[in-house]
């Protein structure tokens, strides 16, 4: 797997971000920018602010030979070695967030763009009522669907967003606390 550093992951962002979002109308840097500042905005710790800016980072992975595993577990896994659990838990979990907000919540399926859908049907459907009671009995499982719905609402085109050099100093500070106590 590719091994991934700060200077890695801006530059991901910054050259490979330009392609569009999975079907939707913003690209890749747009959405990931907007799931950061709506985070902020709903006075998400730094921690969680980093997590929803890098969920969907193994999309920008150039060359990589695993990408028959979920999105999720392949960044998740990559975001390790530089970022605490509390980064890279709701990054894992917000797939799975989307089935339990679809088994607790009658209104979400509602909410969800029809790309999300068409994804949903792919990731295994809604939880049972049972999978929905496990998922969210998990460390970081609040602030997963916390992150699965600021993911959802991160699609509006022409959303003003701070730059991502606003979420560098915060990235850095995080990959110090981490290789401190690692």
């Amino acid at each position: 797997m590719t091994s991934l550093t700060l200077e890695s992951i801006v530059d991901w962002l910054l050259h490979r971000g330009d392609g569009l979002y999975g079907g939707e109308a913003v690209t890749q840097l747009e959405h990931a920018l907007q799931c950061a500042a709506l985070a902020s905005e709903n006075k998400a710790d730094n921690k969680l602010v980093i997590a929803a800016l890098l969920h969907d980072i193994f999309h920008l992975a150039p060359d990589t030979s695993d990408r028959h595993q979920p999105h999720e577990q392949l960044a998740a896994l990559m975001l390790a070695d530089l970022f605490p659990a509390a980064v890279t838990e709701p990054v894992r979990m917000h797939v799975d967030a989307k089935r339990y907000l679809c088994a607790i919540d009658p209104l979400y399926w509602g909410s969800l763009s029809d790309m999300s859908k068409r994804s949903l049907e792919w990731q295994g459907g809604p939880f049972s009522t049972e999978q929905a009671a496990n998922f969210i009995s998990q460390p970081y499982a609040e602030n997963a669907v916390r992150l699965r719905r600021w993911d959802d609402a991160a699609k509006v085109v022409g959303k003003v967003t701070p730059s991502l050099n606003q979420y560098i100093p915060l990235m850095q500070h995080l990959i110090r606390e981490h290789a401190a106590i690692a």
